[in-house]
């Protein structure tokens, strides 16, 4: 079983009926053929925000997780290199190796104007709900591009079109090497 799982039923379990004390939580798994040791409901418990009241377990404030990462804005000036857009899509283009960062950032940081993110290598496709929504997100996305890019070519930064880097800054997969004398 995995501890998602488990303790989804924990929960649907004390919503259900009145649990007193970890043996009756016990009993009432092992009826729904989720096994869990007394060490494991303990934690559970806690990492749940169960709280024993007079009347059973109930649910108060869960621990708090440890930070998930770094936010969108600050993996998004890092890693981003491009955005385009497409009806009510967009494709981040990210370096090598980074695009699930910058899609589990964006998933953690629930803009409402996302609907989705599905991650690649180097590629982040946004699901917006339509194409107003979605070119909302590409002007935000390319301010961000921009605050570590020059600006960009007059009209140049349509849909499709890359934002331009400073001169002498190369991507780490660029061909262009820099002669050494």
């Amino acid at each position: 079983m995995n501890k998602n799982y488990r303790q989804s039923q924990i929960l649907k379990l004390i919503r259900q009926r009145a649990l007193h004390t970890q043996e009756e939580l016990a009993q009432e798994l092992r009826v729904i053929h989720v096994p869990a040791t007394q060490v494991t409901l303990s934690r559970d418990i806690r990492e749940l925000g169960l709280v024993k009241t007079p009347e059973g377990y109930v649910q108060g404030n869960p621990e708090p997780s440890a930070p998930a990462g770094p936010d969108v804005t600050t993996l998004a000036r890092e890693l981003l290199r491009d955005v385009r857009a497409a009806q009510n899509l967009l494709v981040l283009r990210t370096a090598p190796a980074n695009a699930n960062s910058l899609a589990a950032a964006l998933d953690r940081a629930d803009w409402p104007e996302v609907t989705g993110t599905i991650a690649g290598d180097d590629t982040v496709l946004v699901v917006a709900p339509d194409a107003k929504t979605a070119d909302v997100l590409r002007v935000r996305f390319l301010n961000l591009l921009q605050m570590t890019s020059a600006p960009a070519a007059a009209g140049g930064s349509g849909p499709g079109t890359p934002a331009k880097r400073p001169v002498g800054r190369r991507d780490s997969g660029s061909r262009a090497r820099r002669r050494v004398h």
